[in-house]
C-alpha cells in the first residue's frame, strides 16, 4: 500500500504593514504617460536614497538594519519608551528578528535594554553613549542628502500632483520634502 507523503510547505508571512484603507478616494481609471513617468522617477529617487543610506551606514561601520534601529529608537522615543515590539513595528520586521537585532546591537555596545518597572514583560531600549555618537554624524549626512534631493523630488511631485489634481499622498510628500529644505 502506497502512502502519500505530505509535504509541509513553509510559508512566511510578511511583516506587519499598514492596512490599506478602504475609504480612500477612488483613483481615476486612466493613467497617462506623465503619470507613469512621475511615479517611476519618484520611486527611482527613493531607491537612490535607500542605496545612499545603506552605503553611508556601512561606511560608518554599521549595517543598514542597525542604523535604522538606532534612528527609530532615537526618533520615536518622544512618544514614550521604545520596546522591542515597537521597534519591530517601526522597522516592519517580526518580533523575533527585532530581538536578534537588539541582541547583536547590545553586544556591540550600541544600545542598552532595561526591564520596564511597571510591566516586567516589556523590555525598553535606549541608545548608549556609543550609539548616540555613531548615530549623530550619520544622521547629519542623511539630512544633508535629503536636503540636496528635495528640490528634484519636489519638482517630480508637483508635476504629478498637477496631473492627478491634488492627490493627498503627493501633497503629504511635498510637505515632508519642503520641511527638509
Amino acid at each position: 500500500m502506497l502512502q502519500s507523503k505530505r509535504r509541509s510547505i513553509k510559508t512566511t508571512r510578511p511583516a506587519k504593514t499598514r492596512p490599506v484603507k478602504k475609504n480612500r478616494p477612488v483613483a481615476s481609471a486612466s493613467m497617462g504617460t506623465a503619470d507613469y513617468e512621475a511615479l517611476a522617477r519618484f520611486r527611482y529617487q527613493i531607491r537612490q536614497f535607500l542605496t545612499f543610506s545603506e552605503e553611508a551606514a556601512h561606511q560608518s561601520g554599521l549595517t543598514s538594519p542597525q542604523h535604522q534601529a538606532m534612528l527609530a529608537i532615537k526618533g520615536f522615543s518622544k512618544q514614550g519608551a521604545v520596546t522591542v515590539g515597537k521597534l519591530a513595528e517601526f522597522l516592519l520586521i517580526k518580533h523575533h528578528t527585532a530581538v536578534e537585532l537588539t541582541d547583536r546591537m547590545t553586544k556591540l555596545g550600541l544600545l542598552s535594554r532595561e526591564v520596564d518597572q511597571d510591566d516586567g514583560r516589556r523590555v525598553l531600549l535606549k541608545l548608549t553613549r556609543e550609539g548616540e555618537q555613531r548615530l549623530q554624524p550619520l544622521s547629519k549626512v542623511h539630512r544633508d542628502e535629503l536636503r540636496s534631493a528635495s528640490a528634484p523630488s519636489a519638482r517630480i511631485l508637483k508635476s504629478f500632483r498637477a496631473i492627478s489634481q491634488g492627490a493627498l499622498f503627493w501633497g503629504w510628500c511635498h510637505l515632508i520634502l519642503s520641511d527638509l529644505v
